[in-house]
């Protein structure tokens, strides 16, 4: 064999090894707790890039429903999750009301469709006025998350709080689905304080450039607790390599930005002692179950959501991990 081929090879072997490496390190980590995020791990190889802007609407227009799906496919029932933290999104899509002593801190605005019946009238199913909606964090500007912003903006006077680079992005974000009016710029490390309680925003892009991860303190039964959610889980530039990649922005840019801020939050997290783990989608945090077991929990019992700082921890270790396997498998 020519030395040029052995060394194709060499290199070849070598990268797989990296990524079964990194593979088992996220799984080790994923154990029993965190087996939705380990998902990333098996990602799809990547799509080639679509190019022309005809082929791009094309491939936006083939994922996009005609018209919002029937209620009884995402409609949710909202759940008091801690004295001061509720539950009130979708079936798939996560929506957090943090209540304080002087108003709400909406987390995440789901679609433009569900945001009435899951917030609007959801809140006062729970003993909560949606008038005292004072601000939305949006994590990212996606339509799953700040499709009912603009409902928000217009209906409650509600303040959107948005990364400067996602702000850009909804600006460039094609579709019919109404997009809220620039409003507030979230700055990496910001703490937001409404009456009695504090959250701190911190920029971690890689799901997009703008993507915000968040800090919120609870409460249960009046012990304290730090949850920390993570703003933006998947690997898009995989699914939807068009409006990721760019020239300067390879994939493996995207790779390579999503590790930085997953072990930057991870450090800030363990620093911060965060022992609960939120996310936007209700299977990446496991809410689907932790909700059920909510229901079920008898006084004196384990909170499902108090995972411990060393599981919230790990967590982050899972998307890093895959993230790097990710990134082994371009070259």
């Amino acid at each position: 064999m020519k030395a040029w081929a052995i060394a194709v090879l060499l290199l070849a072997q070598s990268g797989k090894e990296a990524v079964d490496t990194h593979v088992a390190a996220a799984k080790a980590a994923a154990g029993q707790e965190h087996t939705s995020i380990f998902g990333l791990c098996t990602a799809p190889a990547l799509a080639p890039p679509v190019t022309s802007a005809a082929a791009q609407r094309g491939q936006r227009a083939a994922t996009q429903q005609p018209g919002p799906p029937d209620r009884s496919q995402w409609h949710s029932e909202p759940v008091k999750v801690f004295d001061n933290l509720y539950f009130v999104g979708m079936t798939e899509y996560s929506s957090w009301a943090v209540n304080t002593s002087d108003g709400i801190i909406l987390i995440d605005a789901i679609y433009d469709y569900s945001i009435e019946d899951e917030v609007a009238k959801g809140l006062p199913k729970i003993g909560l006025d949606p008038n005292k909606i004072k601000y939305v964090i949006v994590s990212h500007g996606h339509i799953d998350h700040a499709g009912g912003a603009k409902f928000l903006q217009d209906r409650f006077g509600t303040h959107v709080i948005m990364g400067a680079a996602d702000w850009d992005l909804l600006e460039r974000t094609g579709g019919a689905w109404p997009k809220p009016k620039r409003d507030m710029t979230a700055a990496d490390g910001q703490r937001l304080t409404l009456g009695d309680t504090t959250l701190t925003l911190y920029l971690t892009p890689g799901h997009t450039l703008g993507t915000i991860s968040t800090l919120i303190p609870v409460k249960d039964g009046g012990r304290q607790h730090l949850a920390a959610l993570w703003g933006g889980t998947g690997f898009n530039w995989i699914r939807t390599p068009g409006s990721y990649i760019t020239p300067d922005r390879p994939p493996s840019f995207w790779f390579e930005t999503y590790i930085k801020s997953a072990e930057r939050f991870r450090e800030i997290i363990a620093k911060a002692g965060a022992d609960i783990i939120l996310s936007n989608h209700t299977n990446t945090d496991g809410s689907k179950a932790k909700l059920q077991a909510l229901a079920n929990r008898k006084p004196g019992e384990p909170h499902p959501y108090v995972i411990g700082a060393e599981s919230v921890q790990t967590f982050l270790t899972v998307a890093d991990e895959c993230a790097k396997a990710g990134l082994a498998r371009l070259n």
